[in-house]
């Protein structure tokens, strides 16, 4: 019968395979040779195919057992990482860690924790999601994700603990062909008035009725960020970037750094954090991903040294 098919079964089958012999395989698995031809003698026996030619003087494996085999890899090795996983569960590692990065973030930076991350847990799956304003804080405050890697808001959330990561600049662009970028000095609001700025809308309802960075009467709402780039490379407006999305074309002269208001030209400095329940702190993860980000945030904002 199927069900009575053991683990011990399947593994002296592959190790009889792997080892190229039943006398092999006796050694590895630390058994008398006889042992071994029984599990495997049983196991054909139970599930009414055939694994091994026995007619030559090494068993080889028929066109069944090839087949087979496979199978038999996948049950053991779904097995080995069941136990694994149910091992780190009971030390207390999440089961599964989601997290929202804010949209401001820098997927280079993102990428990079996630591999640093699957390394370290390679058997916690890590959700990660990218939204931007209160779309972000949202799915922290619902449950939904167990943290939030996120730009601070002018507004408090009670419920969230706070955990300062370090800074993104966000600086003021426009493309060279566009008015701004012709205007010398100081940009005045009434100059940036006769302009659509383009601006990132929030997905939730947690900013409702307030503007975040809006310095123009003249707004285009967008819902992403690679949108809003697209649209300002193509002149359509101007708004606010992060440094590290722009920095080349700005380098390159196709987009230009306006000094408007409350932004000077270098870039004012947004503020990313760690949030999470404060009744509900992430468990060895989620403080490993927290301080990876937090050591990359520190090496990236850490000058240069000198050179002599």
């Amino acid at each position: 019968m199927l069900d009575g098919v053991s683990l011990d079964q399947l593994r002296t089958f592959i190790a009889a395979v792997d080892e190229g012999s039943f006398s092999a395989a006796a050694r590895r698995l630390n058994r008398v040779q006889s042992a071994v031809s029984g599990w495997v003698s049983a196991l054909e026996e139970q599930i009414g195919i055939t694994l091994f030619d026995r007619s030559g003087r090494f068993p080889k494996l028929t066109p069944e057992g090839v087949l087979l085999l496979a199978d038999a890899r996948a049950i053991v090795s779904g097995v080995d990482t069941l136990k694994a996983r149910a091992k780190l569960m009971a030390s207390g590692v999440e089961a599964e860690l989601s997290v929202v990065f804010d949209v401001f973030f820098p997927t280079a930076a993102i990428s990079e924790a996630a591999r640093a991350f699957t390394k370290r847990f390679p058997l916690t799956p890590l959700r990660i999601f990218v939204e931007g304003l209160g779309a972000g804080y949202q799915p922290v405050l619902e449950g939904r994700c167990t943290l939030g890697i996120l730009a601070s808001l002018p507004i408090d959330f009670p419920s969230l603990a706070v955990d300062r990561l370090g800074t993104v600049p966000l600086v003021m662009v426009a493309a060279r062909g566009h008015p701004l970028a012709n205007f010398e000095g100081h940009i005045p609001k009434k100059e940036l008035s006769k302009h659509v700025q383009l601006v990132l809308t929030d997905r939730s309802q947690l900013l409702a009725g307030r503007d975040y960075g809006v310095l123009s009467s003249t707004t285009w709402r967008l819902a992403d960020l690679s949108t809003k780039y697209a649209l300002l490379k193509d002149c359509v407006g101007w708004g606010g970037m992060p440094l590290h999305m722009v920095e080349k074309d700005i380098a390159s002269g196709d987009l230009v750094a306006l000094d408007v208001d409350g932004v000077p030209r270098a870039g004012a400095m947004l503020t990313i954090s760690a949030v999470y329940p404060a009744a509900a702190p992430p468990g060895p993860a989620g403080r490993w991903l927290v301080e990876h980000l937090k050591d990359w945030s520190s090496a990236r904002e850490s000058p240069a040294p000198a050179k002599l």
